[in-house]
């Protein structure tokens, strides 16, 4: 008898499905990782937070695919559910930088990840996006871009 999976064992198992050649599998399999990820579970020791960066990884490679538009998006919904409990590295999120040719409502996903790193290297990233076509792209930017500064100067945020 089995007794209920550990959330890194969730994700390991998630990760596995990820390669599955069914989509719809897929799909489901990113549901997994963006509920386990949100718990927050995986932050509690030193292993689980790698495993929750080569979580993030993985999911940044699905967001950047070729595959269908419904797969990257529950990559990007994913990667934003994992920004509430942790606070993502902007090094693992770099490539989504590249992300020009994405839909609109998949960019603000990315704008969103990038404004939860509360690194200083995501602000040429985002601040591109100011004067995007689509106005709820330039929205995303603008509170990512306000999101980076709040982050990095929490203090001096609502004092004017």
């Amino acid at each position: 008898m089995t007794g209920p999976k550990s959330p890194t064992a969730w994700i390991e198992s998630a990760r596995q499905e990820l390669d599955a050649p069914d989509a719809g599998r897929r799909d489901s399999c990113l549901e997994v990782v963006s509920d386990v990820l949100e718990t927050g579970l995986l932050a509690r020791d030193g292993a689980a937070r790698n495993d929750a960066v080569r979580v993030v990884e993985r999911l940044v490679a699905v967001a950047l695919s070729d595959e269908g538009y419904e797969l990257r998006e529950s990559a990007l919904h994913a990667l934003c559910t994992a920004t509430a409990p942790y606070e993502l590295p902007q090094r693992v999120v770099a490539p989504l930088a590249a992300a020009d040719g994405m839909e609109p409502l998949l960019l603000e996903y990315v704008l969103g990840v990038h404004g939860a790193t509360g690194d200083r290297a995501a602000l040429p990233a985002v601040g591109r996006f100011l004067r995007h076509p689509d106005p709820g792209v330039r929205r995303a930017a603008a509170d990512a871009v306000k999101e980076l500064r709040w982050r990095l100067h929490p203090a001096r945020e609502g004092t004017a």
